[in-house]
C-alpha cells in the first residue's frame, strides 16, 4: 500500500434551463479523467472533498445573486459516489490529517444542506457511505430503478457513517429505519438497498424511470420533471412524522445486544455507531457533527480498522485474480458433467454446476433407492428456490431438465468433467476413480471434492493421473463462496486451469492450495477445535471452554461449529490430520464417545446456529487426561492463538499457499473468519501469538495494522 495516491474525483458543473424552474445547476461527480472516460467508482479523499466543497461554495454564491434556481447533484452512471477513499484511509497514520478529512466531509454536507435554493440528489448509480451522506444533505433524493447498492456500509468495515449519516438519517426516516441501514444491514454480511428498498425505507423520495434515448431533456429529464412537480405542489413531498420518545427507545434497545456481542468480539464500530446516533438525536447539527468527528477519528486510528480494510482489499481485489492460476492456459470446455454420488454434497454440487454451467449434469449412485432419493432431494431444492423467488418458473423447469441420475457408471462416459462426492475415505475414492477411468475419455477431467485427503494418493494408480484435480467446495455449496483448488503431484496445466474456470463460472473465489493434509481451512479449524477438545480432556468445563474464544469474535462458538460440521466428520478429519501431521492434533476419546453415543454438543433441533445453547452435560464424556490445574478461559484463548500461529507458520513453510494473504482469504470465505480481524494472520500478529509461536510477524507493520 505504500506510495498509493488519491484517485481524485472532480465536479463537472453545467447549467440547464427548465422553463418552470429557471436555471438548474447540475454538479456531476466524475473521475479525474472526465466524463468521457470509462467511469470508475468515484471516491473522496482530501483533494476530491476540496473539489466538491469548492463547487458547492460557488453554487451558493451564484444562488445568492439569483443566477441559479436549483441544484442537482448526480454521478456518472454506474456510481453516484462510493464514499471515502478506503485505500487512503488504510495508509494514513497522521491523526491530524484524519481529523481534517472528517471535518471537511462535514463542511461539505453542511454546505449542501445550507444552499438557499432547492437541491436534489439523482442517484443514477451506487450511493454508498459518504456518497449517500452527501445525498442525504440534499432536500430531495430520487433514484434510477436499476440502482442496486444504496447504503451505509461503514460499520461492516469497522467505521461509522461519519459525514452526517448518524445525525441526518435518523431525523429523516426515523430511528428504526435508520438503524436498519446503519447497523442491521452491515451486520448481515453488508447488505445494501436496491432503489425500490430505499424507497420503502424512506431513504429516497421516488424511483424514476430512466429517460428515453431520444428525450430532448437528456438523461436528467425525469429527475428534473419530478423536482418541478414537487416544487409546484403537483407531487406532494413525502410525509415524515417526527418519531416519538418511545420510537427512539425501542429502536436503540433493539440493537444493544447485537452491538455488545460485536464489541466483546473485538469489533467496536457498531457499538460506537449506536452510541453516536443516540447522542446526536438531541444535539444541534454542529454539536452532533463534532460527536461524529470524534468517533470517526478514533475508529480510523485503530488497528482493528486497518485489519478490516486489509481484509476488504483481499475480497475486492485479490479474490478476482487468484494467485497460482495458470497464465495463458485455456481449460477444457465443459459441455456435460458427471457427479459420482447422489448424497447431500453430491446433490448440492450437481445443482450448482447445472445452474452455473447450463450443461447436463448426471449423478451416479450405486443402487436405485439412493439414486431416486438423491434426485428427489435436488428437485425439492429447486422447488424451494422457486417458492422463495430465487428461480423463475421457466428457469426452474430448464434446470430440472438438465439434471438426471443413474446407477450405471457408463452413463458418465461422455462427460467432460466428473467430480466425486462420495464418502471421505481414501480407498473408497480411489475405487471410484479407478472405475470412472474405465469408461470416460482420456481427456475427461476427474475432480475430487475431498476436504482433507491426498489428491495425489487418489490419482497414483490411474493411467492418466495428470487429469485429476481437487475442487473442494464448502457446505452449504450454494452459499459458501470459497473453493480450494488443489494441484496434485502430477496435475497438468489444462486440468488445473479448468478447475479455476469452473470455480469462476460458479461465482466462487478460488484459492490455490498444495496437496497437503486438510489444505488450509480444515487444517486450521481442526487445530483450533483440537485445542478446545484437548482442554476438555484435561478437565476444563464445557461452559468455560464455550466462553473462552468469545474475544476472537468468531461467527459461532466451538461447540456450535463442531455440531455444524458433525461430530463424526470432525473426528474423522481430526484422526486423519493426527496421522498425517502429528500429535499437535490431539487424540480425543471424548469426541469418539460423542460419536458412539449419538450425543450432541448443543440443544435443540435443526441446523445449529451461533445462538444454539450448548449442552454442558456432554462434558461428562471428556476428561481422559486430567491435570491438576486445567486452563482457564484466558489460558485456552492464548493456547488457541499460539496453536493457530504455529499452524499458519507451518503451512506457509510447506508452501501450501502462496503467502499469508491467501490464508486470510481462505479463512474469511471458507470459515467466515471475521473481517475486523483481517482474517487470521493480522490478528495473530496483533495479539503477539505470531511472535510467540513463529518468532516473527506474518505482515510488516502498517500492512494490516496502524502505520507506525
Amino acid at each position: 500500500m505504500t506510495g498509493y495516491t488519491e484517485r481524485v474525483t472532480i465536479v463537472v458543473p453545467s447549467d440547464i434551463t427548465v422553463p418552470s424552474l429557471g436555471t438548474v445547476l447540475v454538479l456531476t461527480l466524475a473521475p479525474e479523467e472526465g466524463l468521457s472516460a470509462s467511469p470508475r467508482p468515484c471516491t473522496l479523499g482530501a483533494a476530491g472533498l476540496a473539489n466538491v466543497e469548492r463547487a458547492v461554495t460557488d453554487a451558493a454564491a451564484r444562488a445568492a445573486t439569483g443566477e441559479i434556481d436549483a441544484v442537482v447533484l448526480t454521478g456518472t452512471g454506474p456510481t453516484f459516489l462510493a464514499g471515502a477513499d478506503l485505500r487512503l484511509i488504510r495508509t494514513s497514520g497522521d491523526r491530524a490529517a484524519v481529523q481534517e478529512t472528517a471535518e471537511a466531509g462535514h463542511r461539505v454536507v453542511a454546505a449542501i444542506a445550507d444552499l438557499p435554493v432547492p437541491t436534489l440528489a439523482y442517484l443514477n448509480g451506487a450511493a454508498l457511505g459518504g456518497g449517500l451522506e452527501l445525498a442525504l444533505a440534499c432536500d430531495h433524493r430520487v433514484a434510477d430503478p436499476g440502482v442496486r447498492a444504496i447504503g451505509l456500509p461503514e460499520a461492516y468495515l469497522g467505521l461509522l457513517p461519519g459525514w452526517g449519516g448518524c445525525t441526518t438519517l435518523p431525523r429523516l426516516v426515523g430511528p428504526d429505519a435508520a438503524l436498519r441501514v446503519i447497523i442491521d444491514n452491515p451486520a448481515r454480511s453488508n447488505r445494501t438497498l436496491t432503489a425500490s428498498r430505499a424507497l420503502e425505507a424512506g431513504v429516497v423520495d421516488a424511483v424514476l424511470p430512466p429517460a428515453a434515448d431520444d428525450d430532448p431533456g437528456g438523461p436528467l429529464a425525469p429527475a428534473l420533471s419530478w423536482l418541478e412537480h414537487v416544487l409546484t405542489g403537483d407531487t406532494p413531498a413525502p410525509d415524515r412524522p417526527a418519531p416519538s420518545e418511545q420510537d427512539w427507545q425501542e429502536a436503540l434497545d433493539a440493537r444493544r445486544s447485537l452491538v455488545r456481542t460485536r464489541e466483546v468480539g473485538g469489533a467496536p464500530a457498531m457499538a460506537r455507531a449506536l452510541a453516536t446516533v443516540e447522542s446526536a438525536r438531541s444535539l444541534s447539527r454542529e454539536a452532533a457533527f463534532a460527536v461524529e468527528d470524534d468517533a470517526l477519528v478514533e475508529l480510523i486510528m485503530s488497528d482493528q480498522l486497518r485489519a478490516g480494510l486489509y481484509a476488504f482489499d483481499l475480497l475486492t481485489r485479490r479474490s478476482k485474480n487468484p494467485v497460482g492460476r495458470p497464465a495463458d492456459v485455456t481449460g477444457r470446455e465443459i459441455e456435460s458433467v458427471g457427479v459420482a454420488g447422489a448424497g447431500l454434497m453430491a446433490g448440492q454440487l450437481a445443482l450448482l454446476l447445472a445452474r452455473s454451467l447450463r450443461v447436463p449434469v448426471t449423478m451416479r449412485e450405486i443402487d436405485e433407492d439412493r439414486a431416486a432419493k438423491g434426485l428427489a432431494a435436488v428437485q425439492a431444492e429447486i422447488e424451494r428456490a422457486t417458492a422463495r423467488g430465487q428461480l423463475g418458473a421457466n428457469e426452474a423447469e430448464q434446470l430440472g431438465s438438465l439434471l438426471s441420475v443413474t446407477t450405471d457408471v457408463s452413463d458418465l462416459a461422455g462427460a467432460d468433467l466428473v467430480i466425486e462426492a462420495v464418502f471421505e475415505e481414501l480407498d473408497v475414492k480411489r475405487t471410484v476413480f479407478a472405475e470412472l477411468e474405465q469408461v470416460v475419455r482420456p481427456d475427461t477431467i476427474l475432480a475430487t471434492n475431498t476436504s482433507s485427503l491426498s489428491v495425489t494418493a487418489m490419482a497414483r494408480d490411474l493411467q492418466f493421473p495428470e487429469r485429476v484435480v481437487g475442487l473442494h467446495f464448502f457446505n452449504p455449496v450454494a452459499v459458501m463462496p470459497l473453493v480450494e483448488v488443489v494441484r496434485a503431484e502430477r496435475t497438468d496445466d489444462v486440468a488445473y486451469a479448468t478447475a479455476f474456470a469452473i470455480a469462476e463460472s460458479c461465482r466462487k473465489t478460488a484459492v490455490a492450495v498444495a496437496d497437503a493434509p486438510g489444505f488450509v481451512v480444515n487444517r486450521l479449524l481442526l487445530r483450533l477445535l483440537g485445542e478446545v477438545l484437548g482442554a476438555l480432556e484435561e478437565g476444563m468445563p464445557v461452559s468455560v471452554a464455550d466462553e473462552a474464544l468469545a474475544p476472537m469474535g468468531l461467527p459461532m462458538g466451538p461447540f456450535q461449529l463442531l455440531e455444524l460440521v458433525g461430530p463424526a466428520v470432525a473426528e474423522h478429519v481430526l484422526v486423519t490430520l493426527r496421522q498425517e501431521l502429528g500429535e499437535r492434533y490431539p487424540d480425543s476419546p471424548g469426541l469418539a464417545e460423542v460419536v458412539r453415543t449419538g450425543r450432541s454438543f448443543v440443544r435443540g433441533e435443526g441446523r445449529p446456529t451461533a445462538s444454539s445453547p450448548v449442552d454442558e452435560g456432554v462434558g461428562e464424556l471428556f476428561g481422559s487426561r486430567p491435570v491438576a490445574a486445567p486452563p482457564d478461559a484466558g489460558g485456552l484463548l492464548e493456547r488457541v492463538r499460539v496453536a493457530l500461529a504455529e499452524e499458519v507458520s507451518l503451512l506457509l513453510a510447506d508452501g501450501v499457499v502462496a503467502d499469508a494473504a491467501d490464508v486470510d482469504l481462505a479463512m474469511i470465505l471458507g470459515a467466515a473468519w471475521p473481517l475486523h480481524l483481517g482474517g487470521i494472520t493480522p490478528y495473530l500478529d496483533r495479539t503477539g501469538a505470531a511472535e510467540a509461536a513463529a518468532g516473527g510477524r506474518f505482515h510488516p507493520p502498517g500492512e494490516a495494522d496502524l502505520p507506525h
